[in-house]
């Protein structure tokens, strides 16, 4: 009877060893659940009633955790995945290098072509770690020259998106040689942006400054600003705009002098109603195009997010919550203590024909109306960019809408 139990032992220690020996081989299937399952199969036959009995309890509150586990691991994967790379993938697509020479990333600090002491000295007491990036033209170079003032005093670095082709005419200011300058013609900043602005080559930012040259920063601090969106965990912001500004599109952008900032606004006027309810674009996680503030990680779905054809970037400023690194309603907002004036001037293209000559005249002459040209070739992209969003959201089956499962929880909640 001793050898028969000790024959029994034996076969459960060499079946328990299988188990533990197969391990790596089902890791490989890469699934939580189907390791369990298999454990479960195999090691329940080779004990006992009550030990069989035991491990089935046992193994199912692991499964069960393990399961959870896995599902929230599948999800953070489906939100984030612009942020989810894998050395794996580097290795393969950098094989030919020895890892240690590998540099991801990059910056647009201008080098010197020899050392020194003083520029040594320079290079480790300021190390700037915010840009400023801007399309602009000759025409606006006093009002580009005042916001930019500002922000060198805060160690910014600069570089500028000459549309008008016209580098010359800024040579003649202080700050111009410690600005980059990148000159391509009649060129939006959208454009400029996702072929200079890729993350890798910004990445050393913290924040990167996305601004049109037509905004009055009297009464903006760039410093108190960035303490703000710090302290209050904005991924994606932009000033506030003063009530007297032209060109306002949407009230979620005006400034609440009361206010050090804000995430939402409440507006029953006009044909989008912003309430309690509302929890998304326009009345809340929203900014607009003209002064966007990004954080690094912000900035680098949001350069994805850019389409490399659609130039004038409209409809985008409704999906950059999507980049804002969790909820919207809480990551995005708009900075009133620290507000600019939106002049609204027009650059690209010129003034409007219509302003300058009657209809009867444009037809004579056959001379193009350069802005209503631009508004049409806007609204285009525009239908563009949603047909593309909404192609994208139908084939890629694994993606999950953050925001309709948030409003799903909360309207069950209210129920």
């Amino acid at each position: 009877m001793q050898k028969i139990c000790i024959s029994r032992v034996s076969k459960v220690r060499v079946r328990l060893t299988f188990c533990s020996r197969i391990d790596p081989i089902v890791e490989e299937l890469n699934s939580y659940r189907l390791l369990l399952l298999f454990r479960l199969g195999l090691c329940r036959y080779a004990m006992k009633p009550f030990l069989g009995f035991v491990c089935t309890i046992m193994f199912y509150i692991v499964y069960r955790t393990t399961n959870y586990q896995y599902l929230q691991t599948e999800l953070d994967s489906k939100l984030y995945r612009f942020y989810t790379s894998k050395e794996s993938v580097v290795a393969s697509t950098l094989k030919g290098l020895p890892r240690g020479i590998i540099e991801a990333k990059s910056d647009l600090e201008l080098k010197p072509l020899w050392s020194t002491s003083s520029s040594k000295l320079e290079a480790n007491n300021s190390t700037p770690h915010n840009l400023l990036a801007m399309p602009v033209g000759l025409k606006q170079k006093r009002n580009v020259n005042t916001i930019v003032q500002k922000f060198l005093q805060e160690n910014f670095t600069i570089i500028l998106f000459h549309y008008d082709g016209k580098l010359d005419g800024w040579q003649d200011l202080e700050w111009s040689n410690k600005a980059i300058h990148v000159v391509a013609q009649n060129q939006t900043k959208w454009w400029y942006a996702k072929r200079f602005l890729h993350p890798a080559a910004v990445s050393i930012y913290d924040y990167i400054f996305l601004w049109d040259e037509d905004l009055g920063v009297q009464h903006f601090n760039p410093k108190r600003y960035l303490n703000i969106v710090k302290t209050e965990g904005l991924e994606i912001s932009q000033p506030a705009l003063d009530p007297n500004s032209t060109g306002i599109h949407h009230r979620i952008t005006v400034r609440k002098r009361t206010n050090k900032f804000h995430r939402r606004v409440y507006d029953s006027r006009g044909s989008v109603k912003c309430s309690d309810a509302s929890d998304g674009p326009p009345c809340a996680g929203f900014v607009e195009g003209m002064a966007p503030v990004f954080s690094r990680a912000a900035w680098h779905c949001a350069w994805h997010l850019i389409q490399n054809d659609l130039v004038h970037g409209w409809g985008m400023d409704i999906k950059l919550g999507y980049c804002a690194q969790g909820d919207r309603s809480k990551k995005v907002g708009i900075v009133d203590s620290e507000y600019v004036v939106h002049q609204g001037i027009q650059s690209l293209g010129g003034p409007s024909a219509k302003k300058t000559r009657n209809s009867l005249d444009l037809r004579k002459t056959n001379t193009v109306d350069m802005r209503a040209e631009i508004r049409r070739q806007s609204t285009m992209e525009l239908k563009m960019f949603k047909r593309r969003w909404e192609k994208a959201v139908k084939e890629d089956t694994n993606w999950v809408d953050p925001f309709l499962r948030r409003r799903g929880r909360k309207q069950r909640l209210d129920m």
